[in-house]
């Protein structure tokens, strides 16, 4: 087995636990909607369809048979982690800004009409506000948890094609 086949599939097992780990957090998150009836504001949702773009993207990716295919997968991935860090990354902003609103009025109807609102309603739905302070993780917000673990996808995964790039062949 020559060293590109080897890289190539280590790329693939990190974008199959990428988008593993991608679909646990929205599990976590539908967990703490039902179960600790925390209610989704629409920043909320907008990071709910930023981890499944990054776990469709990694799945698909990984399931590609050449290093071009999987890297222009792991570039739509890089971009969506991107999309997740601009909306955590305003959810953040509010909640330490509270004086300040998502705009639940103007946000709402749009995510409400994305089209996995219509089709999984209790997981892509709006139903609170963006300032509600839920009770923190490990002493940090899901907002802040959520902005670092976008941050962390878009590192990690343009810093893996780099490596495995520079490696000699």
């Amino acid at each position: 087995m020559s060293d590109n086949t080897l890289y190539l599939r280590r790329e693939k097992r990190f974008l199959v636990l990428l988008g593993i780990i991608c679909l646990a957090l929205i599990g976590g998150a539908l967990y703490m909607q039902v179960v600790l009836d925390e209610a989704p504001c629409p920043l909320c949702i907008l990071q709910r369809y930023a981890l499944l773009f990054i776990a469709i993207f990694a799945f698909i990716g990984a399931a590609m048979p050449g290093r071009r295919s999987v890297t222009a997968f792991e570039t739509l991935v890089t971009l969506s982690a991107l999309g997740g860090i601009a909306a955590a990354g305003r959810h953040v902003w509010i909640l330490a800004h509270p004086s300040d609103s998502c705009g639940i009025d103007v946000l709402q109807p749009i995510v409400d009409g994305l089209p996995l609102a219509t089709l999984f309603p209790t997981g892509f739905q709006v139903g609170g506000f963006c300032t509600t302070p839920y009770p923190p993780v490990l002493g940090l917000s899901l907002a802040q948890w959520a902005l670092t673990a976008f941050v962390l996808t878009a590192v990690l995964v343009p810093a893996c094609i780099i490596r495995n790039r520079r490696k000699p062949y």
